[in-house]
């Protein structure tokens, strides 16, 4: 996870403003709180997303409190209080934060000081949620050996990434999972994978790294692959949005979901938007979010 799943800021309700800092800066806090210090440096908005959604279909309401913290030490902010979903979240970060490291360093040759840093916390991670380490590791080896094999099929390439998470959701919803959650997660992870892939695809030319939509269409660049395959690829993403918003019809909340309703529904498809046009694909820091 990369970073692109927030909430598009202009469609959001001041009381989501607010459940949305809260939940950032407690997952922050349960970071450090559970796999140490270093590893709030990871603090991610898809993780955010996903302890706004599990806390909500699990039926575990969140606790806000006006707390201080390190990097606001004069004035309070909005901060969940810690649990167990939350915990759980927090390890999830870490792993997926050392892992995204370990494939830089594939890829690249480059972040092995930063991977250092996560190492303990890593560890911390995998011992208190061994479970979820096992998926993260099965999946992102069935990723390596789509992405060495050359897969051209965008579709194809994107499925280790999206079963991951979906495997990811059914482990921490547990009792409360069904085949549309299942489902949605599943959209959600192709999506992150493809958009990825979409916003790195002149880095990726330029480093000689796979991309799924150079194995697809070769073209040699993001502008001349959307001017010459714009459709198919606007397809992908408008099949994924639509899967997305059947499966979260059918699934149960149990308090209100305008958050997640809009970073699905509207947060995705303006991220997809702003990398199509070639506008950085991630927006804002949840710090950043002015409530009117």
């Amino acid at each position: 996870m990369f970073g692109y799943i927030q909430p598009e800021i202009p469609y959001m309700y001041v009381k989501d403003g607010i459940l949305y800092k809260a939940l950032y800066c407690g997952l922050c806090k349960s970071i450090g709180g559970s796999c140490g210090q270093m590893a709030r440096m990871g603090l991610s908005y898809d993780v955010t997303f996903l302890s706004a959604i599990l806390h909500n279909i699990k039926n575990c309401d969140v606790k806000i409190e006006q707390k201080h913290c390190i990097l606001h030490p004069i004035s309070k902010r909005p901060v969940t209080q810690d649990d167990e979903i939350t915990r759980a979240c927090a390890c999830l970060n870490t792993l997926l934060t050392y892992y995204k490291l370990t494939d830089d360093i594939r890829d690249e040759n480059k972040g092995k000081l930063s991977r250092s840093f996560f190492r303990s916390g890593y560890k911390k991670a995998e011992k208190m949620h061994a479970e979820l380490a096992q998926v993260i590791k099965k999946y992102l080896m069935q990723q390596e050996e789509l992405e060495r094999k050359n897969c051209a099929s965008a579709d194809m390439a994107a499925d280790a990434s999206a079963n991951m998470l979906a495997d990811l959701s059914d482990l921490c919803l547990d009792e409360y999972k069904n085949e549309f959650t299942h489902n949605l997660f599943y959209g959600i992870g192709k999506w992150v994978y493809l958009i990825d892939a979409l916003d790195d695809y002149d880095k990726d030319r330029k480093k000689k790294n796979y991309n799924p939509f150079y194995a697809a269409y070769g073209a040699e660049s993001r502008v001349q692959l959307l001017e010459k395959n714009g459709e198919e690829v606007n397809f992908v993403f408008r099949s994924i949005f639509a899967g997305n918003a059947e499966n979260l019809k059918q699934i149960r909340f149990y308090f209100n979901h305008d958050l997640t309703d809009n970073i699905i529904l509207r947060g995705l498809p303006a991220a997809t938007k702003r990398v199509m046009c070639g506008c950085k694909g991630i927006q804002t820091k949840p710090e950043k979010i002015k409530l009117k």
